[in-house]
């Protein structure tokens, strides 16, 4: 559905990116704005339904995109060209450390390098997965309206700040004394991420990457999210020392993933004090 000729409504997206502090967005602070029609992520896909006969004057929808962000970017911009933009992003190499670990807590066994290759970009994630920079000129480009750009350094840091800048951006408000500050635990830990990478390969098949059939495909998952689960467990009450010390993530892996993507980080930087939406006391 096309609303670019007729438009009775505001509208505004969250994009994402994941692993930014999104799914704490998405049930402890969205659901709280006043003077807003909150979507959940889960009716994103009803969208188009809910909005071709609007009830109110304002909605905001939140669906984060990782590698899908070039695909369904475009898709809201095509008939939504007057939505506002949110995304939030995260260092490059703190953002895949923790896609990463999202891998290896599912039973993924592939090694950081494998998983992203910096020298021959013949990983499981292509370099150009990590770049931030295009994003955001594809923001510039698709959409009439400045996209407000934010850093989940700030979320953890300054939370309310943060707030304040998607409130002001939207034209909303909320109740501090109702926003839970508190971060969500992770349900995980690094021994039990050592654990289940170092025993993964003999108790899980490799994940394939054809489509099958819808059943087929559904089982494989619900039985490998089992397994893992499982072992995750077993990780979490098995002694320390019989648990890999082989770390998940080297630091020396780290810094290679910062410095190669050290130019497109300044990028996003520059990009946000040029043209991100800005509360009018902090724009200079």
């Amino acid at each position: 559905m096309n609303f670019m000729n007729e438009q009775h409504f505001e509208l505004y997206c969250h994009v994402g990116l994941g692993k930014t502090g999104t799914t704490y967005l998405q049930y402890k602070f969205f659901p709280k704005l006043r003077g807003v029609r909150y979507i959940q992520r889960t009716k994103y896909k009803n969208l188009d339904r809910i909005l071709e006969k609007p009830s109110y004057p304002k909605y905001f929808v939140s669906r984060e995109f990782d590698r899908q962000f070039e695909r369904e970017v475009p898709k809201i911009a095509k008939s939504y060209p007057f939505a506002g933009i949110i995304i939030v992003l995260r260092r490059n190499e703190s953002w895949i450390a923790s896609q990463y670990r999202r891998h290896v807590k599912n039973g993924g066994q592939h090694s950081f390098r494998e998983f992203l290759d910096i020298k021959n970009d013949k990983g499981l994630w292509e370099q150009k997965d990590v770049y931030f920079y295009p994003k955001l000129q594809m923001l510039k480009e698709l959409f009439e309206k400045k996209p407000l750009v934010l850093f989940h350094d700030e979320l953890k840091k300054h939370p309310y700040a943060f707030f304040d800048k998607i409130a002001d951006y939207i034209g909303a408000s909320y109740e501090k004394e109702k926003i839970d500050i508190n971060p969500k635990h992770k349900s995980y830990n690094d021994k039990q991420l050592r654990y289940i990478r170092s025993v993964s390969p003999r108790l899980l098949r490799k994940e394939r990457r054809k489509t099958r059939n819808k059943l087929h495909k559904w089982l494989d998952f619900r039985s490998r999210w089992l397994v893992c689960h499982f072992l995750l467990l077993v990780g979490k009450m098995i002694p320390e020392k019989y648990v890999s010390k082989d770390p998940v993530i080297r630091q020396e892996e780290l810094d290679e993933v910062r410095e190669f993507y050290a130019e497109d980080w300044q990028k996003c930087k520059e990009f946000t004090r040029k043209y991100s939406y800005f509360l009018p006391e902090q724009e200079s």
